[in-house]
């Protein structure tokens, strides 16, 4: 799939864990999951921005194109 999601990345780089980070954006671990794993077949505009919010960065940071 050309869309990568680093979301793993920047949670590390903000030292924050999946529960953490699924307490502040009140969002399910599971579903939390499947979008750190790439398995998500789409993110709402909501979620991103809450999770941008989260981690404070940008959807570029989380979100990134590959051929």
């Amino acid at each position: 799939m050309p869309i990568v999601v680093n979301l793993d990345v920047m949670m590390a780089k903000r030292k924050m864990s999946l529960n953490e980070l699924s307490e502040k954006v009140d969002i399910t671990l599971s579903n939390l999951s499947i979008l750190k794993t790439g398995k998500a077949k789409a993110v709402r505009f909501t979620t991103l921005e809450a999770i941008c919010k989260a981690l404070d960065c940008q959807p570029g940071d989380i979100l990134e194109f590959v051929e």
